[in-house]
């Protein structure tokens, strides 16, 4: 078939995710026009030929939290001005492709592409979750007008699709039909890393100049593997068990597999990732992040690890590293077969819509 393929670029997450899709797609031997925004399109173009950038959705963050002014006004104005400046050119370009089909990862043009056009349309993300399930009492506790903002701008992105899939390492109840939640979408690098049990902590925080953290950091005693909290070094830079270490894909990854557990955001893709590597992780939402919020909660849940406000108190992190080996423990039996629930789905979905029965 052919496909238009869109990707939000607020957080890499959606770009790597959508980099496992699209490799599928284009394997099973289906033509795709991809558009995507921000940070997306320049990750997605180093890997596929064609992939056009457009104006999307991006969030203003000042110390650890979502500056909601900011952020407004910042997606009005370069909206306004952004490319394609000529929306009646960008329609012309999808129609010369003429697609069958569109997929969307929480990407709003193409979305509109497809409904003015009578398209199927197919979702692929996480966000979806926080609109099309249930979350009991005690997972939304003190986040409720957080929920209710966060679900209505959910809901709204992406009304009516002819299905949505949800990437997810927990299972609320689906409360919307034409839903189908699958584990987390695993870039290959994370399928092939080499698992192993290690003593370091992965430590990932992009706020810089955090010598609490660091304090905090060097009384566990632990090597800690730390990145971004130096945004601009060359080399690791070493001060007792602290490592700092410049950003490299492949050493990340390498860390992740081999650490005792991790310390980082709420970010999906990096816990989703923690998860199917086994591997304990303190999550530390952004402020006004619900999406985060909702993560971290259920991660404790299920008891993988254990969810915080902030960093502020020695005593988050010397309470989660007591909590590593119960984390573990449930983290055994834990069971993913890479991506093969999700491209099964995504096959399914598409044999559907050649038929015309999506």
């Amino acid at each position: 078939m052919k496909i238009l393929y869109g990707v939000v670029g607020e957080g890499m997450g959606h770009a790597m995710r959508s980099r496992v899709v699209i490799e599928h797609l284009l394997a099973q031997g289906h033509e795709l026009e991809i558009m995507a925004s921000g940070r997306a399109t320049d990750f997605l173009s180093k890997r596929f030929a064609g992939v056009n950038r457009i104006h999307g959705l991006h969030m203003i963050y000042e110390e650890n939290r979502v500056r909601r002014g900011k952020t407004l006004w910042s997606n009005v104005l370069s909206g306004a001005t952004g490319t394609p400046k000529n929306i009646a050119a960008y329609f012309e370009l999808i129609k010369d492709f003429r697609p069958e089909l569109t997929v969307s990862d929480f990407e709003s043009w193409t979305y509109l592409y497809a409904k003015l056009h009578r398209l199927p349309i197919l979702s692929v993300d996480n966000m979806q979750i926080i609109n099309r399930c249930t979350h009991d009492a005690e997972i939304l506790a003190g986040h409720e007008a957080g929920f209710q903002l966060t679900r209505a701008f959910v809901k709204s992105k992406l009304p009516f699709c002819n299905h949505y899939v949800i990437a997810t390492f927990f299972r609320p109840p689906v409360r919307k039909q034409e839903t189908t939640l699958v584990p987390p979408i695993l870039r290959p690098e994370i399928i092939a890393a080499n698992r192993r049990p290690g003593e370091h902590l992965l430590v990932y925080q992009t706020a810089e100049g955090n010598d609490a953290l660091s304090a905090t950091l060097a009384k566990t005693g632990l090597e800690c593997r730390i990145y971004g909290m130096r945004r601009n070094i060359t080399e690791e830079q070493v001060e007792g068990n602290l490592r700092y270490r410049p950003f490299s894909e492949e050493g990340f990854i390498d860390d992740l597999a081999s650490c005792r557990a991790v310390i980082a955001g709420g970010g999906f893709t990096l816990m989703g990732e923690a998860v199917y590597l086994r591997k304990p992780m303190l999550a530390v939402p952004l402020g006004r992040q619900f999406e985060q919020v909702l993560n971290a909660r259920y991660l404790e849940r299920e008891g993988f690890g254990r969810g915080a406000d902030s960093l502020d108190d020695p005593a988050v992190v010397a309470d989660f590293v007591k909590a590593i080996p119960a984390c573990e423990e449930k983290l055994a039996g834990y069971s993913q077969d890479g991506n093969r629930k999700l491209f099964e789905v995504m096959d399914g979905l598409l044999d559907r819509a050649h038929a015309g029965v999506l």
